[in-house]
């Protein structure tokens, strides 16, 4: 008789859990959401970021509170919203790093794609690949003949060890047979000054940083990694004309943590959806350099899967380790 009636609570339990679910969908958020940011405040990354979050805040009349948890290239903010509990009021905005990382290091207390969900894509940035004016290529065959002709005497600079510039770097290393240097940098800025001094011969960097300097002639585009030509740089061909199937960027999105209710993760991802339907952040987001990237979170998530496979096999190629 006691099995019996236990079973019947359990049975009653079961039945009124879509009720629950249905009620927490209506009732999200019922309190203020955190979006995680794992760099400082100024990047593109952390802009955008506090531009979905206003949207965001409007569409549910609800505080939706941007928090920059700097540090191991994002990793900090990674892991504390995976540990997070999983009810949609805390989220991580991934970027192109975290599924760098995800090889990069050895041993990280989480899992990109088990341990978050998926939730929706907000933008990409694509990468340029520039040289300083007197370099002697000005095409990208010209360019690989020229490193052929003489490997390992040419410097490559980038952001930093892992960022997207220099895993790209070393991506078109490996599609195009030859050799070069790398030269990290502690940031863009520096490693584009040094480019234009001619201490290093090309960078593969991020378009928004490069795109004044190369309008104003003191680098010389060879080409974009974009999937077709872009109008802002006419003329420029893409790096997959040449090398099939080359294609990088740097992005953002947004991720919750595994297990949070499908319910929540939808209107999450019709906020965001919303959001980048806005002509004004539209604009916000071409004027950075970029182009907004909605995607309905199983896009998101297959898009994370293929970047941490495409980047798994260059890392451990070329051996890449943290700096």
């Amino acid at each position: 008789m006691l099995r019996r009636r236990q079973f019947q609570q359990l049975a009653a339990g079961a039945l009124a859990l879509p009720a629950v679910s249905q009620v927490h969908a209506q009732a999200y958020p019922a309190q203020p959401v955190r979006l995680m940011v794992g760099f400082a405040a100024g990047q593109a990354i952390d802009i955008l970021a506090r531009l979905i979050g206003q949207s965001l805040a409007e569409q549910f009349a609800q505080q939706v509170i941007v928090e920059n948890k700097p540090g191991a290239g994002g990793n900090i903010a990674a892991e504390q919203v995976a540990r997070a509990t999983a009810d949609g009021y805390t989220l991580l905005v991934i970027g192109a790093n975290n599924p760098i990382n995800s090889t990069l290091y050895d041993k990280l207390a989480f899992d990109l794609l088990r341990d978050f969900a998926p939730v929706a894509g907000i933008y990409r940035v694509f990468q340029v690949m520039v040289v300083n004016p007197t370099f002697p290529a000005k095409t990208v065959p010209e360019f690989i003949a020229y490193a052929k002709a003489n490997p390992g005497k040419i410097n490559f600079g980038s952001a930093g060890t892992g960022s997207v510039a220099h895993v790209t770097g070393e991506w078109f290393k490996m599609t195009a047979g030859i050799n070069m240097q790398h030269v990290p940098y502690r940031g863009a800025p520096l490693a584009l000054a040094d480019l234009m001094s001619g201490q290093v011969q090309v960078m593969f960097d991020n378009l928004p940083s490069s795109i004044e300097h190369i309008r104003a002639g003191r680098l010389r585009a060879l080409a974009v990694s974009t999937p077709a030509p872009l109008e802002l740089l006419p003329g420029i061909p893409t790096l997959g004309e040449f090398l099939a199937g080359f294609e990088t960027s740097a992005f953002a999105g947004l991720g919750a943590p595994a297990g949070t209710p499908r319910d929540v993760v939808d209107k999450l991802n019709k906020g965001v959806t919303a959001a980048l339907a806005d002509p004004k952040i539209k604009a916000r987001i071409l004027d950075l350099g970029g182009v907004p990237m909605p995607m309905t979170p199983a896009e998101f998530g297959r898009f994370l899967a293929a970047e941490t496979e495409k980047w798994a096999k260059v890392i451990r190629a070329a051996d890449i380790k943290p700096g």
